[in-house]
């Protein structure tokens, strides 16, 4: 993907008017309309994107009728694109990079940005917010000068978007755009999983809850770690031949157990227990019973899988002091976006990695909403969406 002209020498530090893909109501198709995209202000890039991918948050909060859900609002935060613009005191962007916006911010610099222990980052924390972070306002207005809100930071259904530098990370522009995009959330936020909040080792025994991308993702990591066995968790049987694509070695259909829990299906299977059991669904449930498929001693349970608010999880006092399990929660994949995409990048590029087998439909813009009834439909993994197509 060579550097392209965006046309910065006439539109620099002058608002830009564009498409956007808007959701005016909870649940409602999308709107494409011109909007206004004001400069990037202090700390801050316009972006001109190339193309952006669906993630299933986006269904999420598309249907969100309450906090933190709010409307007229942009979508959309997998995506990549060329940076159009740079505001006051950005050093390390310039006119012209190829870029990935992220919504997990990474300003390099904090005391966690700059700790191996951690990928959060203190100076801007992670919120769902409609705002961009600095100064808690919009960049975007409609042609009747109403505020458009932001969407994680990103906001990618729209021709133009302005994100702080935190979120955006260059990277090498020879990756084809129908790929970087879908480094931006889930495929990182699984593979990473696997990779970094887990540490998978060569050999190890893997369970994966939940057969969507995301947990595809993670036994994509799985895999490229060199797991031996990758069990795959679903109700649905035909995922498995799905799966057999990213490593999944093997798999039980949850409602065909007949009288056995789950639980006991795959402790049986695994001899014990897995050494690494991962919950991609976003049910409280479902990481109770990851957590009892994983190893007494060392087993190791990852959250992925983002539940309803006010969801809890119950566990003995009695099973946690004697089983010396562990369960962390993941959030995108434990990576660090400055420093982890670019070597993501790396292994795509090097024919390890495998993103093509991610992307199941590409449309056009104007076609954005058919993006979301393939996904809604379970039809899609990922669907890419081309502003120029």
């Amino acid at each position: 993907m060579a550097k392209n002209s965006t046309g910065s020498s006439e539109t620099a530090g002058k608002p830009i008017r564009c498409r956007a893909a808007v959701v005016r109501k909870a649940g409602e198709p999308l709107v494409i309309e011109e909007i206004i995209v004001a400069p990037p202000r202090c700390g801050e890039v316009r972006i001109k994107i190339i193309c952006t991918s669906l993630c299933h948050s986006d269904v999420i909060f598309w249907k969100l009728k309450d906090p933190p859900g709010c409307f007229p609002r942009i979508l959309g935060h997998e995506a990549v694109g060329i940076v159009e613009s740079v505001g006051e005191d950005v050093h390390e962007l310039s006119e012209g990079d190829t870029v990935i916006p992220i919504f997990l911010p990474d300003c390099a610099e904090c005391a966690d940005c700059t700790s191996k222990k951690s990928n959060f980052c203190s100076k801007f924390p992670f919120e769902v917010s409609p705002w961009l972070p600095r100064d808690g306002t919009s960049r975007f207005t409609d042609l009747k000068g109403e505020t458009l809100y932001h969407f994680l930071f990103v906001s990618s259904f729209s021709e133009y978007t302005v994100v702080d530098t935190a979120n955006v990370t260059k990277v090498d522009p020879a990756i084809p755009p129908n790929r970087a995009c879908l480094l931006s959330c889930g495929v990182s936020t699984g593979v990473g999983a696997a990779w970094r909040t887990a540490n998978v080792e060569a050999g190890s025994t893997v369970v994966i809850f939940g057969l969507g991308a995301i947990g595809l993702a993670v036994a994509e990591g799985a895999r490229l770690c060199g797991a031996k066995k990758i069990i795959g968790v679903d109700i649905n049987p035909q995922k498995f031949e799905t799966g057999k694509k990213f490593g999944v070695t093997d798999f039980v259909d949850s409602r065909s157990c007949g009288d056995k829990p789950v639980r006991q299906v795959i402790n049986e299977m695994t001899n014990g227990g897995a050494d690494y059991c991962f919950e991609c669904v976003g049910m409280a449930s479902l990481v109770e019973d990851a957590y009892a498929c994983c190893r007494k001693g060392w087993g190791k349970t990852v959250m992925l899988g983002v539940d309803k608010p006010g969801a809890e999880l119950r566990f003995s006092s009695f099973e946690v002091l004697h089983f010396g399990k562990t369960l962390v929660g993941s959030l995108f994949g434990g990576l660090k976006p400055k420093s982890d995409i670019s070597t993501l990048v790396k292994r795509y590029m090097n024919k390890e990695l495998q993103l093509d087998k991610f992307v199941t439909h590409e449309v056009g813009f104007e076609d954005i909403n058919k993006a979301f009834d393939l996904l809604v439909e379970g039809k899609s993994l990922r669907c890419v969406i081309w502003m120029d197509k």
